[in-house]
């Protein structure tokens, strides 16, 4: 059996749920082949203070130390984030942290193999320092941002890359960030492209008029979905805009954050705010309801890694129209899967939900396309490269298929 030391600010917990749920999901599959076995350090910033009036940060201070989610263990020790120097203070602050999280970990009886790290800065960047100190072997997974626009930064890049040299393998969620990882100047031998999968059994096609009368959908109106936190890279904005040049559609927007003000006056600015409802951050159970009821979903994202809305809604048989940026091209690979924009604008947004209208999608279709993206895969992928990754080391195997 493999042990794991799994580490990420990205984890979810009992009071943000959805935080980072990505990682959660692709390690309970992992640790579902009975093959693994992990515990988890996902640090949150250390804040004093609690409640709703301080934002995000109240929700870190009411964050619990230790929790166990879905039968893993998880502990949320806290780090210094400084205030003007945090990104270039932050690994350090995160590794201090996380290497009194394994030592203490080390003491109670569970002595990992392997550092199980996701999200190359500043989360990859400590797990390296923790690695070195403790003479573990590393894989770093990267997820999208932490290689296409952290990297712009001089400091962050150089201490991307001596991790990434330090790495005894990394994990891209995508093959165009497998490119740009060795293009900043990772080893291309040392990366491999996994990508993230899509619980076929929570998000299924059944109960469609079920979920649109939940919904209170109109009858014989078009409806999109806009899912994702209300922030400027996500292009809700985009999806508002395009409902000026499709008069006979609503949108619903699933998801909280900062913009939500703006999204607002920006649908009564321009006349569609009867057709817009904000239904604020949604569980995925709820979020299955969403995608079932609506008739296609809408992705504008300025940068994505790989989208698991997109999979999430083509599982439950509905198309998408997706902008044509990072890992997405990747997901949106056939006509069953739904349109890329033609431009990340209002514009583009609007022609790609008129070719979904002008031929319309077979639900049926689209939920057999989302089939091929099971988490089997990227599971067997992952056992393998741990495999490889301690045979290397000389380390003992553990069992494996």
């Amino acid at each position: 059996m493999l042990k794991l030391l799994t580490f990420s600010t990205l984890y979810p917990s009992a009071v943000m749920p959805s935080h980072g749920i990505f990682v959660e999901t692709r390690l309970r599959h992992l640790v579902a082949s009975g093959q693994v076995e992990s515990r988890v350090i996902a640090p949150v910033p250390w804040f004093p203070l609690k409640g709703e009036r301080y934002g995000e940060y109240g929700k870190f201070a009411e964050t619990p130390a230790t929790e166990e989610r879905h039968g893993l263990q998880v502990s949320h020790p806290r780090f210094v984030r400084l205030p003007k120097v945090g990104m270039s203070s932050a690994p350090y602050t995160l590794a201090w942290t996380a290497l009194r999280g394994a030592r203490a970990l080390q003491r109670s009886g569970y002595d990992f193999d392997l550092i199980d790290a996701h999200y190359f800065y500043p989360d990859g960047v400590a797990a390296a320092m923790v690695a070195r100190a403790l003479n573990k072997p590393l894989v770093i997974t990267a997820r999208g941002t932490d290689i296409n626009l952290i990297p712009a930064y001089s400091f962050p890049r150089k201490l991307i890359l001596r991790a990434a040299a330090q790495a005894d393998a990394m994990i891209t969620v995508c093959a165009a960030l497998k490119d740009e990882l060795v293009q900043l100047g990772a080893d291309a031998g040392k990366v491999t492209a996994l990508r993230n999968g899509v619980d076929l059994n929570l998000f299924h096609p059944a109960g469609r008029e079920e979920a649109r009368s939940a919904l209170g959908l109109r009858e014989g109106r078009f409806t999109l979905a806009s899912v994702g936190h209300l922030i400027e890279r996500k292009g809700h904005e985009l999806v508002i805009g395009a409902l000026a040049e499709l008069p006979d559609v609503d949108l619903l927007i699933a998801g909280a954050g900062p913009e939500e003000g703006a999204l607002r006056r920006l649908a009564e600015s321009l006349g569609v705010a009867a057709r817009v409802r904000f239904l604020g951050a949604l569980p995925q159970a709820r979020l299955r309801e969403i995608y079932v009821g609506v008739d296609a979903l809408v992705l504008a994202s300025s940068r994505e890694g790989w989208a698991n809305v997109l999979l999430e809604a083509m599982a439950c048989g509905t198309p998408v129209a997706a902008s044509n940026v990072w890992g997405t091209p990747e997901v949106v690979a056939s006509a069953e899967a739904g349109e890329l924009m033609p431009s990340r604008t209002a514009a583009g947004v609007a022609e790609a939900v008129r070719r979904l209208r002008h031929l319309p999608r077979n639900r049926v279709a689209t939920r057999r396309y989302a089939e091929q993206f099971s988490w089997d895969a990227t599971t067997q992928g992952q056992l393998d490269l741990f495999q490889r990754v301690l045979a290397a080391r000389g380390m003992p195997e553990f069992r494996h298929a």
